[in-house]
């Protein structure tokens, strides 16, 4: 019997490599992993008649599916991807994508993305080559495919980048078609009535926006200049004005200064709102916009750019004649290779560079008042940031500049204004503030979290109440471990004209009064008292728009102990809930029909894949499968089946875990167990474990091969993360042997990243595991604490002070707990074998942090493998190196654990070869 040996060694703290490609029947094999399929993108008709949705294996061909919901019409799209539907359900159209053995053919002439169009009418399809995107117009008779670039002029599109390619128009109904060449840009207005474009010619002459007149079937021009470049083309929502840039570019390719119009469909009339000159010293107009449209109409959105920033890169530099002096020092050292790390900057060196395009190309947003012929600029270099909303008074701005350096080891932090719309003058209302802060839909109000309540204030007071300080029942996150401030849950909405903001707690959905600060339980407390976890599913709602004063709301539910969903109705102005469907399964929604009724959503479990189910409204009153994908798991496989566990940690706390048994389970015999972890997993009861080849391993293909996996939850503490992982596990693998499911002598533990980390640690406190797999762990916080995290340019300190490494003190505040939260010290303690993986380009945890543990347990003897994969990130990528992988886990568990097969790289490892 294995015995649990948690060593506190400072205690003190001061304290056949490919021979299972091919398996017996019952055995999902790596080749059927590589061939399932599984349902990508969906799209619903707005009319709720039509589902579309692509249907694609792991690696090979795949296609898109057409299914009337009522079930009884079906169409195909070879190689189809990214479906789009019309309005009405007549057409689909999708990208058809090129085949894999095309893609894996030699040389440069490869076929190109096409575009399927299918009618619903009769399942006929029309096929289009080299497409780069595609549009229908709203009300869906028209459909615009934006060609790629042709070979013709490629050479001179390496001159000129912004050069159009060919548009084709095709009408839907008539099957009329029309090809406009050198296209740019394209936007069908809302009301589809135009289609707006802009042409970049090889000529230049050419240049200008015009409008395709969709009822008419006619071109006119709207504006054009030799050499001009017009983009941003944004129609507003019902009013027939169109927006746009307009900028010219000279005889290199460099483009200028923009100016910024509006194109009114009412009156036929261009109206210039800005000229390039317009703009705010220090400010300048470009082609870099986004233009956003008010709702009513009434307002238009837009950006101006650091004058500076806007002519980094603009510039062309004047070739010299003559011969160049060999000895000019300036120009020799302009070559250099040079950066500059200075202790004042804001940002360390990596960050400011991953960071730069951003920061070049960053909007000051501004906003034009269309009713008043007026402009202002609401964001400079003292805010940058102002958040678009669609009410006429106020948004909201902020800036982090005064709080840059922090983030290397701390977080992102910000001071929050309020600013006039009317004026641009702005006031500050939070200083050194690391939460959420929600603008109400109207401006009225700004609610956010803070020291673990929730506040409320007016925007023109500016004065505050704190909504949840009466209540007794935490606002803030119940299950936060981290050494961190601990968040809140979120608001969950706005009731019309302001009257209310609704606020998350961990199970229920409060309704606060902005008027006097009463509040509601609109679900009335029972998500507390079941440990039912209620969250509103907003179905068409945009994020931000309001709700109605007593609107009914669909509401979906998790049952924190159970695992279990569901989804229910509530009230935005009562108390309590209705059931409208729950299961022992996981219920997803998917979409609602825009102008109808029809709902799609998923339905799933360990052993049933997420097929597409239709009710015939938000109410479920009638459900109906409506895809029928994978219903012979067990039958092809031996698929298994989930169930809950729990036990206590070694600090008494209480834990659950899922148990993964193969179908042919016998109670009479131990299981060899695969441990597959990270933090909280048990939410994954019901979940059904798609099979990917990757990092991770296949669940059902383990249990069909006679494993039982274990996915348990971890509970961390602060400054104590390993220890506080090895508590919680083990003892949950203790609970396993002693229920007979598992074989004490047949102990598999793997995890990646995080719990690539926690295996690490774990297998120096413990001798129960038989086998580990460590896939990019830190093995050393000592020396990862100032390392950087590649990907993103950041310092790696934040991490370990304040988020997932929690160990919440710097290293020379705390040198003995980063040492004892370290695996790499405690190598000689280690018995279990392990196998270790990293990308050498690994982007998140430098994969020197696995030689160190390589080394490390070399120099004593241990038994070891390091898995060194070449130009991968933080997961792999590329398939060979992703099967590989996979192959090489199972062939390690397989030997170790149930003593089957005699790898030679496991027996004798493998010499290099040479490149």
């Amino acid at each position: 019997m294995h015995s649990m040996k948690i060593r506190y060694y400072l205690i003190p703290l001061i304290g056949l490599m490919f021979s299972t490609l091919t398996t017996a029947q019952g055995v999902l094999s790596f080749e059927d992993v590589m061939k399932f399929n599984d349902i990508g993108s969906i799209e619903l008709s707005a009319n709720g008649n039509w589902v579309a949705y692509e249907v694609w294996p792991d690696r090979g061909d795949g296609k898109v599916e057409v299914k009337s919901t009522n079930g009884r019409t079906t169409y195909s799209i070879s190689l189809g991807a990214s479906p789009k539907i019309t309005p009405n359900g007549d057409w689909v159209a999708a990208f058809r994508k090129v085949p894999l053995a095309e893609q894996l053919k030699e040389g440069n002439d490869k076929p190109q993305q096409g575009l399927s169009l299918l009618s619903t009418n009769n399942g006929n399809i029309s096929e289009f080559d080299s497409v780069r995107t595609f549009s229908f117009s709203g009300d869906g008779n028209w459909l615009a495919v934006h060609h790629m670039q042709s070979k013709e002029v490629e050479d001179l599109k390496s001159k000129n980048r912004k050069l159009g390619t060919k548009l084709l128009l095709k009408n839907l109904s008539s099957g009329d078609v029309y090809d406009i060449p050198f296209v740019r840009e394209v936007a069908f207005d809302s009301l589809s009535n135009y289609l707006a474009y802009s042409v970049v010619d090889t000529s230049d002459s050419m240049n200008g926006l015009y409008l395709f007149d969709l009822d008419e079937e006619e071109t006119r021009m709207i504006d054009g200049v030799e050499s001009g470049f017009y983009t941003n083309l944004t129609w507003d929502h019902d009013l027939q004005k169109l927006a746009f840039t307009k900028a010219t570019y000279d005889s290199s390719y460099v483009e200028g200064d923009a100016s910024l119009h509006i194109w009114n469909g009412g009156n036929n009339e261009l109206i210039t709102l800005l000229n390039a000159d317009d703009g705010n010293e220090g400010f300048t107009l470009r082609s870099n916009n986004r233009l956003t449209f008010t709702n009513d109409g009434n307002r238009l959105f837009f950006g101006f750019m650091d004058a500076k920033m806007a002519d980094i890169g603009s510039e062309k530099e004047n070739e010299e004649n003559g011969e160049p002096d060999i000895y000019d020092i300036d120009k020799i050292t302009d070559d250099r290779g040079l950066d500059i790390w200075h202790g004042d900057d804001p940002l360390i060196k990596t960050h400011e560079k991953n960071t730069w395009n951003s920061r070049k190309n960053h909007l000051y947003v501004a906003v034009y008042h269309l009713d008043r012929n007026e402009w202002v600029q609401l964001a400079d270099h003292d805010m940058p940031d102002v958040s678009v909303a669609h009410n006429p008074n106020v948004v909201l701005g902020s800036t982090d500049l005064p709080y840059m350096r922090e983030r290397t080891w701390d977080g992102t932090y910000r001071d929050y204004f309020t600013v006039d719309l009317n004026t641009g003058n702005r006031t500050q209302f939070l200083e050194y503030f690391g939460g959420w802060v929600y603008l109400s839909p109207e401006g009225n109000f700004v609610a956010y979290y803070e020291d673990m309540h929730w506040y409320l204030m007016d925007t023109e007071s500016l004065e505050s109440q704190n909504l949840t300080v009466e209540i007794d029942v935490p606002f803030y996150d119940e299950d936060h471990d981290y050494p961190s401030d601990v968040p809140g849950y979120g608001v969950a909405g706005w009731i019309e004209n302001d009257a209310a903001v609704m606020i998350y707690d961990k199970y229920d959905i409060w309704r606060f009064e902005t008027s006097t600060g009463n509040s509601r339980n609109i679900t009335d407390g029972e998500g507390r008292e079941d440990k039912r976890i209620f969250r509103i599913e907003e179905m068409n709602k945009d994020w931000g728009e309001a709700f109605g004063n007593n609107e009914e709301l669909l509401l979906t539910s998790y049952h924190d102990m159970d695992k279990n969903f569901g989804f229910y109705t509530a009230r935005t102005n009562h108390s309590g809930v209705n059931r409208i469907l729950e299961e022992d399964k996981k219920f997803t929604f998917v979409q609602k029909a825009e102008d109808g009724n029809t709902v799609l959503y998923k339905r799933e479990a360990y052993d049933e894949f997420p097929n597409i189910w239709v009710a015939n409204n938000w109410k479920f009153d009638r459900t109906s499968k409506l895809t029928h994908m994978h219903e012979d798991l067990k039958e092809k496989w031996n698929w298994g089946s989930a169930e809950l566990i729990d036990w206590l940690s070694v600090d008494g706390k209480f834990i659950q875990g899922v148990v993964i048994k193969p179908d042919n389970y016998d109670p009479n015999k131990g299981y060899p167990i695969m441990t597959y972890y990270y933090r909280f997993f048990t939410d994954r009861l019901h979940d059904f474990n798609e099979p990917k080849t990757n990092h991770r391993p296949v669940f059902a293909q383990y249990v069909s091969d006679e494993y039982v996996v274990f996915l348990p939850d971890i509970r961390f503490e602060v400054g104590r993360p390993g220890f506080a992982a090895t508590k919680s596990l083990v003892p949950g693998i203790q609970k396993l042997i002693e229920m007979g499911i598992a074989d004490e002598d047949k102990l598999g533990l793997h995890g990646h990243s995080w719990s690539g980390y926690q295996t690490a640690f774990m297998v120096t406190q413990t001798d129960i595991f038989d086998a580990a797999v460590s896939g990019a762990p830190v093995s050393n916080m000592t020396s990862a604490y100032s390392g950087i995290r590649w990907g993103s340019g950041m310092a790696r300190q934040f991490q370990y002070e304040k988020t997932q490494s929690r160990i919440g003190k710097t290293l020379i505040e705390a040198p003995l707990v980063y040492i004892e939260n370290s695996p790499v010290f405690y190598a000689d303690k280690i018995t279990t074998p392990m196998l270790i993986m990293h990308g050498d380009d690994d982007g998140a945890v430098p994969w020197e942090q696995s030689i160190e543990m390589y080394l490390a347990m070399r120099r004593y003897n241990k038994d070891v493998i390091f898995l060194q994969y070449h130009g991968e990130p933080h997961h792999p990528q590329r398939i060979e190196n992703r099967l590989d992988y996979a192959i090489r886990m199972k062939e390690y568990f397989d030997y170790y654990l149930k003593g089957e097969g005699e790898p030679k790289w496991i027996i004798e490892g493998e010499a290099y070869k040479g490149n």
